[in-house]
């Protein structure tokens, strides 16, 4: 049996879930989510608890079993919290700022790079060197951090570039002078 599959997920006070069939709806203080999961999981609300069981132990229900499960704990967890991406820009003349509901960086090139919110994010710049990204959707939250990112990632010589918060860049070192002995 999945050790995560089988665990319950507790639906807190100001939670609706809704299951029709294979479609999940969860409706929260932070908006709404709605995903289609594979018909041959059963989901089940019994009480305040969603119950995620498969019909039997061959291996593409062993592995959809956990992964349902966990899908629907992020949706869950999604309306209630919310999640967040924090990101981090270094570079001499490298900044960030919010123009209404659009994100504009300067990232060293000879333009402003500009990107709009999508509808379910929203991002916020606290000061010229941070960015976080927020929403409902796990999925949304990191995919648009990731196309951020994407913009202009870590260089490994100076560091410069757009790197999330708890990520390491790993340093290298750069060309030695001519004839320089070590």
């Amino acid at each position: 049996m999945s050790r995560i599959g089988k665990k319950p997920i507790t639906i807190p006070a100001g939670v609706d879930v809704k299951i029709n069939g294979s479609e999940v709806t969860v409706k929260g203080p932070k908006g709404e989510l709605k995903n289609t999961f594979n018909a041959d999981m059963n989901i089940a609300v019994e009480g305040s608890e969603i119950i995620v069981t498969r019909p039997t132990d061959n291996k593409e229900h062993r592995s959809l079993h956990g992964l349902t499960r966990t899908l629907i704990a992020n949706m869950v967890e999604g309306v209630t919290k919310g999640f967040t991406k924090e990101l981090e820009v270094n570079g001499v003349g490298y900044r960030v700022q919010k123009q209404g509901k659009n994100l504009v960086m300067n990232l060293g090139f000879s333009h402003q790079v500009i990107m709009e919110e999508i509808p379910g994010i929203t991002i916020e710049a606290p000061t010229p060197n941070k960015i976080v990204i927020s929403g409902a959707d796990k999925q949304m939250v990191g995919q648009f951090a990731a196309e951020v990112r994407e913009k202009r990632p870590p260089e490994p010589y100076k560091g410069k570039g757009i790197k999330y918060v708890d990520e390491y860049i790993r340093r290298k070192e750069g060309k030695a002078a001519k004839g320089a002995k070590k």
